[in-house]
């Protein structure tokens, strides 16, 4: 064992830090948590939120108008250009296939084609949505677009 292949390792491993085992530890008595206060006692909790009696931020703060972010449906996007790059002429492209060459993580979100970058290969691909320049695309180079839930 050589010293550079032993410093590579330093700090990769930190112990963990054990409070309120006496004073020959140095986080003893408080327990680093200081003297007095909110943030001294138990069941406190700095989560952002808590600001010690003042009118918190998120309510001071006026709401209005609408916001679709719980509406939204979410989609695993993927350019033509990546097709291009990752699947061989005439081949069949559809979510699993995706997953199975590492565009898209899961098959749990539908899948959007998107068109950026150029597509020459004949591919035919199977997604839930399809842009208008991606599927002009795809098309033009001889493949066919199928749109599948």
């Amino acid at each position: 064992m050589m010293i550079h292949e032993i410093t590579a390792k330093v700090g990769a491993h930190k112990k963990r830090k054990r409070v309120g085992r006496g004073p020959g530890s140095g986080t003893g008595k408080t327990a680093g948590r200081g003297h007095k206060g909110a943030g001294s006692r138990s069941g406190y909790s700095n989560n952002g939120a808590h600001e010690g009696g003042q009118m918190p931020l998120f309510r001071r703060v006026a709401k209005r108008g609408f916001t679709n972010a719980n509406f939204r449906k979410h989609f695993s996007i993927v350019n033509t250009k990546a097709l291009e790059a990752r699947f061989d002429d005439g081949a069949e492209v559809n979510p699993d296939m995706l997953v199975k060459v590492g565009l898209i993580r899961s098959t749990k979100l539908p899948v959007k084609i998107l068109g950026q970058g150029d597509i020459a290969k004949k591919l035919n691909v199977t997604a839930a949505k399809f842009s208008k320049s991606a599927s002009e695309k795809i098309e033009k180079a001889g493949g066919s677009v199928t749109v599948a839930e």
